[in-house]
């Protein structure tokens, strides 16, 4: 133990001498590493980033909740997008029939979401790309949102429409600046509706599948008094929760057939609908991350390959520039294998060092894309561990040969060269 500490740090000083000797030679060489290291930390820790906030936007709208669509999410394409087009929308009686019949649905949410056109609280006024989103009473349940203050709706201000809002917090915000809007009314489609609470802040992402900070959240039964919810310019949505316990599958399977009956089938024709969860969109997105990660990988090692070949070639000058030490240290008793090691160990720590530099490059990417853009990025532990054990690894294969040929000198020989 003792010995092979000493090798490292024979290595480092040695090393040392290397970097401060030849700064300039040693720079250029380890460019190719910090290079590589860079390219496959930086894509790799942008893929992971991307992977988390696109994960965390679908986690939003329900990972363990079966959605009934007109479209398919993941096998929608240009050769059958007019046959989905021919489908009918998702209504309430769809809604209705699935509530009546399944005895596997635990949750369930049917949503309409239209423009809010100007909301308006005494003088000051809000309009623009607002979202009007008039709910089922359970949907809180299965989308989750936090209410940051005041309440829910009741079951029975939910049942018979009563006129209340929660407002996105954004929106309350610019409607009531720093005044308390619980309690307070504003005005939105001629009508007036009591705020009773405010929903917490979500920031600014561009993975949230709906921004719930500009949302005015009303009930279904209000939204029906002056939305039509069988027009087709109005969207809806219909969400399902299994009871817990119940296989996805079987629930699946029960809910094609109330459907299929509802909606009157023959035996022999094609579902009119499709049952889509979240599961079956990540997995296509697994794919897409994985061939990122790839390509970035691949562009990084053709950098690392490059720094392989320039730190080889300032190992095999050292070999050359210390034969004659070499020769003294082996003629004075020490081992092959400790002359291969204290090489190997050297061209290690020079990767290493190449690969902190690069490192240190993705860091600073990383602050610069957070706080300069809408996007999260993080460089993780894992990511730092996955660069160093490539520059690790590098290392070892850019000293190997040299080691080697240093190992395998004459003593005799090699003192008088």
């Amino acid at each position: 133990m003792i010995l092979f500490l000493r090798v490292i740090h024979e290595s480092l000083r040695q090393a040392s001498y290397s970097l401060v000797a030849n700064k300039l030679r040693t720079f250029l060489s380890l460019i190719g590493i910090t290079i590589g290291i860079f390219a496959i930390v930086a894509v790799r820790s942008a893929v992971d980033s991307l992977q988390s906030n696109v994960m965390e936007g679908l986690a939003e709208i329900g990972t363990d909740v079966i959605y009934v669509e007109k479209w398919d999410w993941t096998g929608m394409n240009e050769n059958n997008y007019w046959k989905y087009m021919k489908r009918p929308e998702v209504d309430m009686d769809d809604w209705d029939a699935i509530v009546d019949k399944s005895e596997m649905l635990d949750l369930s949410g049917f949503v309409v979401v239209s423009g809010a056109g100007a909301l308006s609280y005494r003088s000051r006024s809000v309009s623009g790309a607002l979202v009007v989103l008039g709910a089922s009473h359970q949907y809180q349940d299965i989308q989750k949102l936090d209410i940051e203050k005041g309440r829910y709706f009741t079951p029975r201000e939910s049942e018979d429409g009563i006129d209340k809002v929660i407002l996105g917090y954004a929106l309350a915000k610019q409607l009531f600046n720093a005044i308390d809007p619980i309690g307070k009314e504003i005005k939105m489609r001629g009508r007036k509706f009591t705020v009773i609470g405010v929903l917490k802040e979500e920031g600014e992402s561009m993975f949230n599948f709906v921004n719930f900070d500009e949302v005015a959240w009303i009930p279904l039964n209000s939204a029906r008094k002056f939305l039509n919810v069988r027009d087709q310019s109005v969207d809806r949505s219909l969400a399902v929760k299994p009871k817990p316990g119940v296989d996805i599958e079987e629930f699946k399977s029960e809910l094609t057939g109330i459907l299929r009956a509802e909606r009157k089938l023959p035996p022999l024709e094609e579902n009119n609908f499709s049952l889509m969860e979240m599961s079956a969109l990540q997995n296509s997105l697994d794919g897409f991350f994985s061939t990122l990660n790839l390509a970035g990988f691949i562009i990084g090692v053709f950098a690392l390959i490059v720094g392989m070949f320039s730190v080889a070639n300032i190992m095999f000058v050292s070999v050359k520039e210390r034969t004659s030490q070499i020769g003294i240290k082996m003629a004075l008793g020490a081992r092959k294998n400790i002359i291969l090691w204290e090489f190997l160990i050297e061209g290690i720590i020079l990767c290493v060092i190449g690969g902190i530099m690069g490192l240190v490059f993705v860091y600073g990417v990383v602050l610069a894309v957070t706080s300069l853009t809408a996007f999260h990025m993080s460089l993780t532990f894992s990511n730092i561990l996955y660069g160093i054990i490539w520059s690790i690894a590098i290392g070892m294969v850019a000293a190997i040969i040299p080691a080697v040929q240093a190992s395998k000198l004459d003593p005799v020989v090699a003192i008088y060269k």
